[in-house]
C-alpha cells in the first residue's frame, strides 16, 4: 500500500546580532571671544584765575550801613570822653583862677583853636584790594585701545555604552501535513479504474 500522507516539520530560525560594549569620548570645543574697548585723548585746561577781594577798601571809603553804624558809635564813646577830659580840664582852670584872670577868655580860645598836624583826604582807601591768583592748569590723559580675550574651553566627557544581544526571528516552526495519495470516491464504485472484488471461495 502507497504512502497517503506526507509530514514535514519545519524548523524554528532566528538570528542574533551581538553588540560589543563600548566606550565613546566627545571631544571639548574651545570658543575665543574678543572684545576691543576704544581708547582716546582727554584734554583739559584751566585758564589762570584772579581773585580781587575790595570789601575792606570800599569799607574804608563808602562804608555799610553796618559798618558806619560801628563806626559812628565808637566815634561817639571816644567824643563822649573826650568831652568829659575838656569839662574836667576846663573846672579844673576856673577851681584855680586868680581874681581878674580871662579864664573864659582862654577857655573860648581852646575851643576855637584851629586843629593841627597832619590830614588826609577822606575818600583814598585806607585798606589795600586784596589780590589772590591760581594758577593755569592742563591736564592730558591719553588711553591705548583694548582688546579682552575671553577663552572657554568645555572638558570633553566619556560615555558607557554597555553591549546587547539582538535576536530576531525570521521563521517559526510548523508542521507541514501533505496528503500525496489518489482521489478518494464514495462509493467506491464511482472512481472510474474500479475493480470488484472477487469473495467467490
Amino acid at each position: 500500500m502507497d504512502q497517503l500522507i506526507n509530514i514535514t516539520t519545519v524548523p524554528i530560525q532566528y538570528e542574533l546580532k551581538i553588540n560589543d560594549a563600548r566606550l565613546e569620548h566627545h571631544n571639548a570645543k574651545a570658543e575665543l571671544e574678543i572684545h576691543k574697548t576704544n581708547g582716546g585723548l582727554s584734554i583739559k585746561s584751566r585758564p589762570v584765575k584772579l581773585h580781587l577781594d575790595s570789601f575792606e577798601a570800599r569799607n574804608s571809603v563808602t562804608p555799610t550801613t553796618v559798618r558806619s553804624v560801628a563806626q559812628s558809635a565808637k566815634k561817639g564813646i571816644s567824643a563822649a570822653y573826650n568831652a568829659t577830659a575838656q569839662l574836667a580840664q576846663e573846672g579844673k582852670l576856673m577851681l584855680k583862677a586868680d581874681i581878674g584872670e580871662e579864664v573864659i577868655t582862654q577857655i573860648a580860645q581852646q575851643r576855637t583853636a584851629q586843629p593841627t598836624g597832619e590830614f588826609e583826604m577822606g575818600f583814598t582807601p585806607k585798606q589795600p584790594v586784596e589780590i589772590s591768583y591760581e594758577a593755569p592748569d592742563l591736564t592730558i590723559n591719553y588711553e591705548m585701545d583694548k582688546l579682552n580675550f575671553d577663552l572657554k574651553i568645555q572638558n570633553g566627557n566619556f560615555e558607557f555604552i554597555p553591549g546587547n544581544i539582538e535576536m530576531s526571528i525570521t521563521q517559526h516552526p510548523d508542521v507541514l501535513i501533505e496528503y500525496v495519495g489518489g482521489p478518494i470516491y464514495v462509493p467506491p464504485s464511482a472512481d472510474p479504474n474500479y475493480e470488484p472484488l472477487d469473495v467467490r471461495a
